[in-house]
């Protein structure tokens, strides 16, 4: 009478096998960013790019006959988080990560991934250690600091010969390798810096700072930081100041940093990559957007094209291994919304502009000459 049990754990068993064959024809890719704190725009931003290239690749029949799928963490923009979820994307099973979006993150998770290897490209993440000491599965599609470092210094070396300039910078693995960057590239120009000093993030008040920016005599006045600290530094600085200059580097490419800092604010200039809105390759993934109600501004489409790259790649080498599409990344050219890149022996993106500048106006920023 035991006899009938067999055929039923047989179909069980297969059952099992169909669930297994079925969970592994699904791959995951991690998106990892700021999703709450100073950063948050950016995080959303990265998510959003990522999570529309997915649609559009599934769409189309997805990659190698698979569908992919989007898993997110919030690293924060603290190292400490971002290696936490870097475990958590290992252990998810993803095969690539989109991320993180601040430098100091990304270096404190691209070892984790390195040794699970999985394949990291940022969309965001600027501080030349990144690259540098990366290993082959790592990749950005941005530029460096010491590139924006360079456009920031040979700026104010033209313009403000007989300014006095102060460099201020968080003493974040970010702000601060802008703020030497851009000091370096000044310094070299032959123009010196009337002050170079180190603030501490997340503070509700800069007084202390501003007098010190006051009994200097500062004109022109360089950030390496976060929008939230930089935002009430002007605040609080144009008071004492009214005619003082802001200038700073990517992380001020959101709106955040208008709403804290308002009328203070209007007028700072940053550097930031080339608007990819604006770009020929981009116009139907915009379109695409905007039937959705939403603007890819900022690291948006910098995200989506760092997930049609690594796909591109995927096709070509035929297979999902870390390695093979590593090599692939390291030699081959990809058509994308940021136009036709590559990436060089660290995994640096080509093929693009690194950097331009940008004007905050009232209620948004837009590119200058």
């Amino acid at each position: 009478m035991k006899a009938p049990r067999a055929p039923i754990m047989i179909a069980s068993i297969t059952s099992m096998i169909l669930t297994i064959s079925v969970a592994q024809a699904e791959i995951k890719i991690g998106v990892a960013g700021p999703e709450t704190g100073k950063m948050q725009f950016s995080g959303e931003q990265q998510l959003a790019g990522a999570q529309k290239a997915v649609e559009s690749i599934n769409a189309n029949g997805g990659l190698l006959g698979q569908q992919l799928s989007v898993v997110s963490v919030d690293d924060a923009c603290d190292p400490k988080q971002a290696a936490a979820a870097a475990r958590q994307l290992v252990s998810e099973g993803v095969v690539l990560v989109i991320g993180h979006a601040c430098s100091g993150a990304s270096i404190a998770a691209q070892k984790i991934y390195e040794a699970a290897s999985i394949i990291m490209i940022s969309p965001a993440s600027t501080n030349p250690k990144f690259t540098d000491e990366g290993g082959p599965n790592t990749f950005r599609v941005i530029g460096r600091d010491d590139q924006q470092g360079a456009v920031a210094g040979n700026f104010l070396a033209d313009k403000y010969t007989k300014s006095r300039i102060a460099i201020l910078n968080d003493g974040a693995v970010y702000g601060l390798g802008l703020a030497e960057e851009t000091k370096k590239q000044l310094n070299k120009r032959g123009k010196a810096e009337a002050m170079f000093e180190s603030y501490v993030p997340g503070q509700p008040d800069y007084a202390s700072l501003v007098e010190k920016l006051v009994n200097a005599k500062i004109d022109v006045l360089y950030i390496g930081g976060y929008a939230s600290d930089i935002a009430i530094i002007i605040r609080q600085a144009k008071k004492a100041l009214p005619n003082l200059e802001l200038f700073s580097g990517d992380a001020l490419a959101g709106i955040d940093f208008l709403i804290t800092a308002g009328e203070a604010g209007v007028g700072t200039h940053f550097t930031f990559g080339p608007d990819i809105r604006l770009k020929p390759e981009a116009a139907t993934v915009v379109a695409a957007f905007a039937e959705d109600g939403y603007d890819p501004a900022g690291y948006t489409l910098y995200s989506y094209g760092a997930v049609q790259a690594w796909a591109q790649a995927v096709q070509k080498a035929g297979d999902l291994r870390s390695t093979k599409i590593s090599n692939t990344l390291h030699s081959g050219k990809f058509d994308t919304v940021l136009g036709r890149i590559g990436f060089d022996e660290k995994g640096d993106v080509t093929g693009v502009v690194p950097f331009i500048w940008y004007m905050m106006g009232k209620d948004n920023f837009a590119p200058v000459n």
